[in-house]
C-alpha cells in the first residue's frame, strides 16, 4: 500500500524523506558501481526494476477501502544486495507517483522508506539466514520474497500508525490496529509473490546461470561436481 499524496502530516513527511535519503543515495553509488565493475550485469538490472514496477503497480482491493498490492523487491535484493534496491525502488515509486498517481511525491520519502528500504533488507536477511541453513535455494527465494512484502506492510502500519495515533491506546494501539488490517490481509499475497518468485528465479537461472554467479547468488561449480549433470541441474 503506497501512501498517498497529502496523507502524511508534513512534518512527517519531511522526516522520513530524510530517514530514506543516505540509503537511497548509497544505492545510487552502489548502482554506479555495480554497472561499472560489471556492465554485463545492465540488463538484469533493468529487469529487476521492471519486476518491482510491474508488481507493486498492480492495486488490488483490500478491507475497509483500500488496496493491496505485490512489491518485488526481494528478488531484486537477493540478485544485487538491498543499497542497490533502495535506488531502484525509489525510481519505481517515483514514477508510479508521476504517472499512476500510486502514492505521491510528499510521501515518496515514507514510501520507499517501507518498500525500497527495509522490505529489502529484510528479505535479504531471511535469504542469508536461509542460505546458512542450507536450506534449498527454492526455499531461500520464497522466503526473501514473502517476507520483504510483509515486512513492507509493517512498515507502512507503523508510519500510518505514527501519524494516526488512537484517542485512547496511542501510537502503539493505531499500529497494531493498522497492522491488524494491512498486515494480515498481505499475508495471502505475499504468499502468491513467494511462489512468482521462484518461478522467475528458475527462469533466471535458465537462462542468466553465468551471471547469476558473478553476482555471487549461488556458489560457483566446481569442475568435478559440474561434470555430473544430476547435480550440475541442482542450484539448490
Amino acid at each position: 500500500m503506497h501512501i498517498a499524496e497529502g496523507f502524511l502530516p508534513p512534518v512527517q513527511a519531511v522526516a522520513w524523506t530524510v530517514a530514506a535519503t543516505p540509503f537511497v543515495i548509497h544505492g545510487a553509488v552502489a548502482v554506479v558501481r555495480q554497472v561499472r565493475e560489471n556492465p554485463e550485469s545492465r540488463l538484469l538490472l533493468g529487469a529487476a526494476g521492471a519486476f518491482t514496477f510491474v508488481l507493486s503497480a498492480i492495486k488490488l482491493p483490500s478491507v475497509t477501502g483500500s488496496s493491496s498490492h505485490p512489491t518485488g523487491t526481494g528478488l531484486g535484493a537477493v540478485l544485487f544486495r538491498p543499497p542497490v534496491m533502495a535506488f531502484l525502488g525509489t525510481i519505481v515509486l517515483l514514477f508510479q507517483a508521476l504517472l499512476l498517481a500510486h502514492g505521491g511525491i510528499t510521501t515518496l520519502g515514507a514510501n520507499a522508506f517501507s518498500m525500497a528500504i527495509v522490505g529489502p533488507w529484510i528479505g535479504y536477511a531471511t535469504w542469508r539466514l536461509a542460505r546458512l541453513l542450507q536450506a534449498p535455494m527454492a526455499v531461500g527465494i520464497f522466503a526473501a520474497m514473502f517476507t520483504s512484502d510483509l515486512a513492507t506492510y509493517c512498515m507502512t502500519s507503523v508510519q500510518l500508525g505514527i501519524a494516526f495515533p488512537d484517542a485512547s491506546s496511542g501510537i502503539l494501539g493505531s499500529v497494531v490496529k493498522f497492522l491488524s488490517i494491512f498486515a494480515v490481509s498481505q499475508i495471502p499475497l505475499a504468499v502468491i509473490e513467494g511462489f512468482l518468485g521462484v518461478l522467475v528465479f528458475q527462469v533466471l537461472t535458465r537462462i542468466a546461470g553465468p551471471e547469476l554467479e558473478r553476482l555471487k547468488v549461488f556458489a560457483k561449480k566446481s569442475p568435478a561436481v559440474s561434470d555430473d549433470p544430476k547435480v550440475a541441474n541442482d542450484v539448490s
